[in-house]
């Protein structure tokens, strides 16, 4: 029996996503919940399970297709009544959660059945129609299901299985997606014969590409990092996923809410020696502690006196939320774009958790796998563009929060010191707030009250 698998809503109402790479291949045989493919939202790149065990019989897009929640992605051959083809029934039910489907086995009350050998589960024929700029693949018309196709009498069906896929890795496989390159024409030299990223680059190098698409990799080269073609001036690249996301949501966030930024330069000399000292703890042998963590830690202390700044403007309600609970969003530069994810309860967090929290993840945003269940449900956010060197900013909201606050970088600079002047370690606070439901003295005092504790760190005593 074939079964369909369409691209379910992979969190927040989302209603497209990329197919990045596929795990699988036409013939091969999965398990339930074994991660089929990696698909883009417009928020992460996450995994998706398979919602059957049984034979993939067929792939219904390619790599670097973007698909509408809803479509059907792949078919299955699954043991079961012949009772025609379905669409994610049958042989396992769906739950749904915010990284796809993972599924549970239902009991059929019939004995499993022997594996039936099939033919031509990848036979879907494919026409090639070209136009002046592209070479788009267009299915053709879906096959009859094996198990209904008449076997001859006088001879054994032909098994026909897909040649076993080049061996590399998805960055490459992206990389040779964008040059045009075709892997099966490509040997690797990497173990086992995996194909690199050299191997990729010294083939276009090598002029051994076809000529149309010679002219794709040529468009495509300084993109990928390799040396600019000759006579190219300009690169153009397709504002999908996280960026487009990204895009919309800055407009959007820009337009709607009123954005006042209020600037304090705090002498954090004091946070400084603290820091300095909790890294020479053996309390904290083995944690990764920055000037983020104890600003972070101000942050959520501070948001107890001054609970206005974490809350959200409810327009179709009329309502101003206050939220009784604090998930801080770190703004992360990624190979994707800018993410906001956030630390679930971060006010609940001892300094010690907390720096785990950042420390993972910081690494989780950097490697692409942060989940879209991060992504959401922030309620007030922090970026850190000290560790670019710059100095203020004028931050935008994330959307469905009230404020957003931009770190300095922490320069030495002359400064006055008990009616001296003295050479001290400076940074400058950027404050960013939605004037709808915060006023200007709310916003001054809370950056304020921030200010003295990094200036003082003992005064969190007082405040607490």
């Amino acid at each position: 029996m074939i079964k369909e698998f369409r691209l379910p809503d992979l969190g927040e109402g989302l209603t497209e996503s990329e197919i990045v790479a596929w795990k699988v291949a036409v013939g091969d045989t999965v398990t339930l919940n074994q991660i089929i493919a990696e698909v883009e939202t417009a928020k992460a790149v996450v995994e998706l399970p398979s919602p059957f065990a049984g034979v993939v019989a067929a792939l219904h897009e390619q790599p670097g297709s973007v698909v509408e929640v809803g479509k059907p992605i792949v078919s299955f051959e699954i043991e079961g009544d012949d009772g025609g083809s379905g669409s994610d029934t049958g042989a396992a039910k769906r739950e749904p959660n915010l990284v796809g489907y993972g599924a549970v086995l239902e009991a059929s009350g019939r004995p499993a059945r022997r594996a039936r050998t099939f033919a031509a589960p990848a036979a879907v024929p494919v026409v090639e129609v070209a136009s002046a700029e592209t070479v788009t693949p267009v299915r053709a018309a879906e096959p009859v299901p094996p198990a209904r196709v008449a076997e001859p009498v006088e001879s054994k069906p032909v098994e026909t299985r897909p040649a076993e896929r080049p061996r590399s890795t998805p960055p490459v496989r992206k990389l040779a997606k964008d040059l045009g390159v075709d892997l099966e024409a490509v040997t690797g030299t990497g173990e086992h014969g995996l194909i690199t990223r050299e191997d990729v680059r010294n083939f276009v190098g090598g002029g051994d590409l076809p000529a149309a698409a010679q002219e794709l990799a040529g468009a495509q080269v300084q993109a990928a990092g390799l040396t600019q073609a000759p006579g190219e001036r300009e690169t153009r690249t397709p504002i999908k996923g996280v960026r487009k996301f990204t895009a919309a949501a800055m407009v959007a966030s820009a337009f709607t809410a009123p954005h006042v930024t209020e600037f304090l330069t705090v002498d954090v000399t004091p946070t400084m020696e603290l820091l300095a000292r909790l890294k020479a703890s053996r309390a904290f042998a083995g944690y990764k502690l920055t000037p983020l963590t104890l600003v972070s830690k101000a942050v959520l202390i501070a948001l107890r006196n001054h609970p206005t700044l974490n809350a959200r403007w409810d327009e179709a309600n009329q309502e101003i939320v206050q939220f009784n609970y604090v998930n801080l969003g770190i703004a992360a530069a990624t190979p994707r774009g800018l993410t906001v994810p956030n630390i679930k309860d971060a006010d609940r967090m001892s300094l010690l958790d907390l720096s785990t929290a950042l420390t993972e993840l910081t690494e989780t945003a950097r490697a692409g796998k942060t989940s879209p269940e991060a992504l959401s449900g922030g309620t007030i956010s922090i970026t850190n563009i000290g560790v670019f060197g710059i100095d203020a900013g004028t931050p935008i909201l994330n959307p469905g929060e009230a404020a957003i606050l931009a770190l300095g970088a922490v320069r030495k600079m002359p400064w006055e010191y008990q009616d001296e002047v003295a050479l001290r370690q400076v940074m400058t606070l950027s404050l960013s707030f939605d004037h709808r439901l915060v006023d200007g003295e709310q916003g001054s005092r809370f950056l304020q009250d921030l200010g003295t504790m990094l200036a003082d760190p003992g005064m969190v005593l007082a405040m607490v």
